[in-house]
């Protein structure tokens, strides 16, 4: 039976990959970067250590790692001071499932990014605990984002739904042992053989219910 669930963050319950996108590819446009047309397939689910790296080297921005990383952090929360791009239903969802369940948080975006969102959703009390993969030694789709996760909540990985939307994410969570709601991103879909390892596929969070997660545990998906 479910335990726990570990909600992913951007493009579970913030439509922000073109954002974080974006801002990338402005850091690198402003310090003589070379974009590549496969960089944001690449940097997808990678942890900001990961991801600065890959742009000083692989897209060749002249700064240190540590720097780009704060530029595009930077950049991005200013986008959100603007508005944050919630996705429809997820405020509901992650209400409705906290009344039932401990919640985590296990994402890929950096702590600062994390904390700033959930204060201004007013989410930061729905979360008993929340990761970034800054915090762990790899980023998606390796599995330490999620195992961190289960470890802060005190529950076996095997006893965790995780609710995720990319072929990171899902194989992420997937090594982690847990088991998987999909939600599928409309502008970076995950491949199909990715999301039959998902437990459950769902188009929208307000699909998400109690009554949902409680048809897990068999392993068998179910689209």
């Amino acid at each position: 039976m479910i335990r726990a669930v570990v909600f992913d963050l951007d493009g579970v319950l913030l439509d922000s990959e073109r954002l974080w996108d974006q801002a990338r590819r402005e850091v690198a446009a402003s310090h003589h970067g070379r974009w590549r047309d496969e960089a944001t397939a690449a940097m997808q689910g990678m942890s900001s250590a990961e991801w600065s790296r890959y742009m000083r080297d692989a897209l060749a921005v002249d700064l240190t790692p540590e720097r780009i990383s704060d530029l595009v952090v930077a950049n991005l929360l200013e986008r959100y001071r603007r508005g944050l791009p919630l996705i429809w239903g997820a405020v509901e969802a992650v209400r409705r499932l906290a009344a039932r369940w401990p919640l985590a948080l296990a994402s890929s975006a950096n702590r600062v990014v994390i904390d700033t969102v959930l204060a201004v959703a007013g989410l930061s009390e729905q979360f008993r605990a929340s990761v970034s993969a800054e915090e762990v030694p790899r980023g998606k789709p390796k599995p330490d984002v999620y195992l961190e996760a289960a470890r802060r909540l005190g529950q076996p990985p095997a006893a965790c739904a995780a609710v995720e939307d990319s072929a990171a994410g899902i194989r992420s969570a997937i090594a982690a042992g847990m088991q998987v709601v999909a939600v599928p991103n409309r502008d970076y879909p995950p491949p199909g053989d990715i999301l039959a390892s998902a437990q459950l596929v769902i188009d929208s969070l307000p699909e998400l219910t109690v009554d949902l997660l409680g048809q897990l545990g068999d392993g068998e998906p179910a689209i």
